[in-house]
Order: structure tokens, then C-alpha cells, then sequence
């Protein structure tokens, strides 16, 4: 059997590597050893508490007040010991994170084949998003294995000279979790949420709390209390524990009677809050994924985007981070029917529910322990995918 160490620290990370990680304890090919950092402590082991999934080894790397080098830094050299232990013939990250420099950065120094999922996204401005535009450049020049989500992001990689071969795409593993995760609650998770099945209002699940968002979250807030001052609309915000990002928006957000703050949810009761939305307003990297699965309109709040496929499908609009173009597109979806089905039968360029299956075979050719992947292909409507889930 292969081994294949797979690092993770982040609740995104946990969600989008969840499935390929059982795929592979499945395998009879393949001995996974899962090592979490604890980037993201509580909001981690829930997220892997609902897949079913300890991890093997984890580092606990994470110190009141650390910063993002000293995260990067604890990572990397407490990953350097476990890999002279164990000596596995992989090593798989995912994305942008902290966890994912410090995991591609420990593999190659002890010349492990790196394998890295979601590779390939770009804005093509080195600071935008930060840390994470950084930081998944630097994973693609020393990976041995690109597993990239579209045909986008391999056309980025081919343009930066990685080798076509070592390219697969495979789709986006959030949409195999969301099928996953689509019909198994009927829980939104938070008292304050319970009257949303009888509320007649249009809501839009509201957020932000990007590095980037930091010097606008406060207009950002004011645009949120704005667009919750119609009276059909209710705004809900899943609220990011930062206290930057709630000392900027709760004087704005916190008291408006038609905005709902809540904590961050657990994943499966935030897919069905998903499913009750109308519009999706936010700078999550996963909301940009998500919405356009779901056939939910997504508007973007920034100036620039990784993941420009659902931009130019349709499904998904760069909004800004000022509190007027925040309003006024928002608006825009709300008053205007022909605009809101556009964006909701949009095509969903994001993946069919089986880029688990794409990684774990591109994983087994890689090795020569089986056939060609054949690429994922964007075919069908949101809307048809989003019935499929949750029926």
C-alpha cells in the first residue's frame, strides 16, 4: 500500500479533503495517515467530527496571539520531525493556508512527492487574496502533482510552466461535500434561526472577514444594515470570531431588527441554511463555490477573484467592497426577477459531485497503479444539480 500523509489545519481544508480522505481509507492501495496543525482549533475538529474522521497525528501548533509566520513556522518544523518518522511516498495539501505552505515546504525539503488539491486558482494580484495567493503560488513550484478544480486553473498553471502531465483536473472537492452534506439536517443550528421556515422574507446569508475586507468591513457593515432595511428582506450573518472582523461590524449589524448574527455554524447546519437562502453576499472563498452549486446568486465582496469561472458563467458578480455598489447590486437581484433566474440557472463550472473519485484515481496514476483520469467537465445547470442534492 502507498503511503500518503495528508495535512490539514483549516475548517475549509477539513471540508474539501474529508471525502478524499475516506476514499483513500478505503482503498486497499492506499495507507493514509491524516496530520492535523490545529490552525483553525475548535472549528476543525467539529468539521472532522461530522465526517467521522480523527486525525492520526496532530500538532497543536497553535499559541495565544500567533502570528501567521509563527503558525507557518511552528508547522513546518513540527511536520519535519513526524516525516523522518514516517517516511510516506506522498505528501497531499490543499489550497492557500498556512498549513498548506508549511506542509508543501515540509515535503520538499525531505524530496516527498507533493500533491496538491485546489491548485491552480489565481486573481493574478500577488496581495490579493493575502496571505493565500502567496502562498498557493509557491505550493505549485514544488508540487509533483497538481489536482486542479477546472480547466482555468490548469490553462494558470501551464502559463506559469508547470509540466501538463503532472495536471489533472478534477473538479472541486466542496461539491462532493455538499452533496454529501445536502438533506442530512433539518437543523439550522441556532435557536435564532428556528422561524426562518416561516419567515416570508427573502434572505440573504451575509459575510465577511477576509484579510483583504479588514480596512472596509466597516462600510461593508453599513451596506449589510442598508439592505436589511427593507422590510422583505432579512440579512443573516454567521458572524467570524475575529474580534477585528466583530469589533468592526457588530456596532453596524448588531442591533438592526432584520439581521440575525449568529455564530459561525456547524458545516452541515450552514448547508441547510444554504439551502434556505436566496442571495449569498460575501468575500468566503467558499461562498464562491458553494452559491453556484446551489443555484443560489452569489455577489462577491471584493475587487478581485480566484475564482473568476462562476463570474463569467453568471452565477456569481464581483460587487466591491464599497457600501454602495454593495447595495445597489444587491438590490439590483432583489427587485429584478430576469436578473435573479439568470444568475440562479447559471452552469455550475465548479464540479459534479465526483472529484473525490478524480483525486484518488489521479493519485493511483500518478503512482502507476492505474489507468488515466478523465477530467471533469462542467455540463449541467446549478439549478439541476442543487434539486439533485437535496432530494
Amino acid at each position: 500500500m502507498r503511503s500518503i500523509v495528508v495535512v490539514l489545519g483549516t475548517r475549509p481544508e477539513a471540508i474539501k479533503l474529508a471525502l478524499p480522505i475516506r476514499a483513500l481509507r478505503k482503498d486497499p492501495r492506499f495507507d493514509p495517515i491524516v496530520i492535523s496543525t490545529g490552525q483553525h482549533r475548535e472549528m476543525l475538529d467539529a468539521t472532522l467530527e461530522t465526517f467521522c474522521i480523527k486525525p492520526d497525528i496532530d500538532l497543536a501548533v497553535m499559541m495565544p496571539r500567533q502570528t501567521l509566520p509563527q503558525t507557518t513556522y511552528r508547522s513546518l518544523c513540527r511536520l519535519e520531525k513526524e516525516l523522518k518518522r514516517l517516511r510516506p511516498e506522498a505528501l497531499l495539501v490543499h489550497g492557500d493556508t498556512a498549513t498548506t505552505l508549511a506542509g508543501g515546504l515540509a515535503g520538499f525539503h525531505h524530496q516527498i512527492p507533493v500533491v496538491h488539491v485546489e491548485a491552480g486558482l489565481r486573481s493574478g494580484f500577488l496581495h490579493s487574496p493575502f496571505p493565500e495567493e502567496g502562498n498557493r503560488r509557491l505550493v505549485a513550484q514544488i508540487s509533483a502533482l497538481h489536482l486542479a478544480p477546472t480547466a482555468a486553473n490548469r490553462l494558470n498553471l501551464i502559463q506559469e510552466g508547470i509540466a501538463e502531465d503532472s495536471i489533472v483536473v478534477t473538479g472541486n472537492t466542496v461539491i462532493d461535500a455538499l452533496h454529501w452534506a445536502m438533506g442530512r439536517t433539518d437543523d439550522f443550528g441556532d435557536p435564532a434561526l428556528e422561524d426562518l421556515r416561516d419567515d416570508p422574507r427573502r434572505v440573504v446569508v451575509a459575510s465577511a472577514h477576509r484579510r483583504d475586507s479588514w480596512p472596509s468591513l466597516p462600510q461593508i457593515a453599513q451596506a449589510f444594515a442598508e439592505i436589511a432595511d427593507d422590510p422583505g428582506v432579512r440579512l443573516v450573518v454567521p458572524l467570524h470570531r475575529n474580534p477585528a472582523v466583530r469589533g468592526a461590524m457588530l456596532p453596524w449589524i448588531g442591533r438592526h431588527p432584520s439581521i440575525t448574527v449568529v455564530e459561525p455554524l456547524p458545516y452541515l447546519n450552514f448547508c441547510h441554511l444554504l439551502g434556505r437562502a436566496d442571495i449569498l453576499l460575501s468575500d468566503s472563498s467558499g461562498a464562491q463555490e458553494e452559491g453556484p452549486a446551489l443555484g443560489k446568486p452569489t455577489l462577491v465582496i471584493s475587487e478581485v477573484t480566484e475564482r473568476s469561472e462562476a463570474v463569467e458563467a453568471g452565477t456569481a458578480r464581483l460587487v466591491g467592497t464599497s457600501r454602495a455598489g454593495i447595495v445597489e447590486e444587491t438590490r439590483r437581484l432583489l427587485d429584478d426577477r430576469d436578473a435573479y433566474r439568470r444568475m440562479a440557472t447559471a452552469a455550475n463550472p465548479y464540479g459534479d459531485g465526483h472529484a473525490t473519485r478524480r483525486t484518488v484515481d489521479a493519485l493511483a496514476h500518478y503512482f502507476g497503479d492505474g489507468p488515466p483520469t478523465v477530467p471533469f467537465s462542467p455540463e449541467r445547470p446549478a439549478a439541476d444539480l442543487a434539486v439533485e442534492m437535496m432530494t
